[in-house]
């Protein structure tokens, strides 16, 4: 299994600040294993109904990271802030 590179990164998720991309490469993961944190990331309904198990190891390290990545979706209400603590 061949250790993901710069440029293999930069070919999967296109822009990304080099901390992100150090954290992925650190991962120790496999290109395989980022396309598969992509697919749980991009639509995971389909992967479920298939009955494929959620990512787990490097692929489930890979969905928390990239998922910082993906822009906050706005018509979302945010949360109420809370109370001061005395």
């Amino acid at each position: 299994m061949a250790r993901l590179t710069r440029d293999d990164v930069l070919k999967a998720v296109g822009q990304a600040d080099d901390v992100t991309i150090s954290k992925i490469i650190a991962s120790g993961a496999s290109v395989t294993e980022l396309a598969e944190a992509q697919a749980w990331l991009s639509n995971d309904e389909p992967l479920i109904n298939a009955g494929r198990p959620l990512a787990t190891g490097r692929a489930r390290e890979l969905v928390d990271i990239l998922s910082d990545l993906e822009p906050v979706d706005d018509d979302e209400p945010a949360a109420p802030a809370a109370p001061p603590q005395e």
